[in-house]
Order: structure tokens, then C-alpha cells, then sequence
């Protein structure tokens, strides 16, 4: 199933949260991305349905092998597109902004390719 752009930032945001918080619940996808409790409540449904994510009975949420996968992809582009434009000399807050919509729609070959050249011009370990 292709997961659309605003899915991929749910698990995203997940991924995130669980890095910095150690367990993630609807509220903090809600206060991370700063949508509405009900506009993540919905989504969250959506994930579980689809097999991204589960929700144990206390509410907290854990990625699926799937969800993760997606996930670490799009995070993966993220912190990579914007290390980018900041090396180009794009502002930090640009650069970020800009790399949330570059994210979800560049093609994995156009990635790859940024990435290796990223890694070859300036000796870095992505």
C-alpha cells in the first residue's frame, strides 16, 4: 500500500517522539506536529488499520517492522536534504521547512545520488 505524504509525517513524528521520549501516545503526535487531537486520533486509526503502527490498551504506540521502515526513510531524507541546504547556505529553519516537502516526494534515485555525493564531497557519514 503507498502510504500518502501526511502519513509518512504521522510515522515520522513517532519515530521522533519515541527517540526523544522513550514511548509515544496520540498527544504527543499532536503536540510534536501541532495538529488537532482529533485530526491525530483519525490518522492514528488509519496507521493501525494499515499495519504502520499498533496501540497497546494504555495508549501508547509502537511502530510496526513496516511503520519503522517508512519511518527511518523519511526521517533519513529529512536530516539529509537539509544538511544539504544548509551547506549550500540555506538558513537552519529554511532548510528544515523546506526539506519536510522535498521529503516525501523525492525518488529514491535522486536521493541516493544526493546522498552518495554528500558522503564522497565532504567525507561524512550519513
Amino acid at each position: 500500500m503507498k502510504l500518502q505524504e501526511s502519513g509518512e509525517m504521522y510515522l515520522e513524528a513517532i519515530l521522533v517522539v519515541s527517540q526523544n521520549k522513550g514511548s509515544v501516545r496520540s498527544i504527543d503526535v499532536s503536540e510534536y506536529l501541532g495538529y488537532s487531537k482529533p485530526s491525530v486520533s483519525r490518522a492514528i486509526h488509519l496507521l493501525i488499520d494499515s499495519g504502520y503502527i499498533t496501540m497497546d490498551d494504555g495508549g501508547m504506540i509502537t511502530l510496526t517492522p513496516s511503520g519503522t521502515e517508512v519511518a527511518e526513510k523519511i526521517y533519513e531524507r529529512h536530516k539529509v536534504i537539509s544538511q544539504l541546504l544548509m551547506m549550500l547556505g540555506v538558513d537552519e529553519k529554511t532548510a528544515i521547512d523546506d526539506a519536510c516537502k522535498i521529503e516525501h516526494d523525492i525518488s529514491d534515485a535522486s536521493f541516493e545520488a544526493i546522498k552518495k555525493h554528500i558522503q564522497w564531497e565532504h567525507h561524512l557519514e550519513i
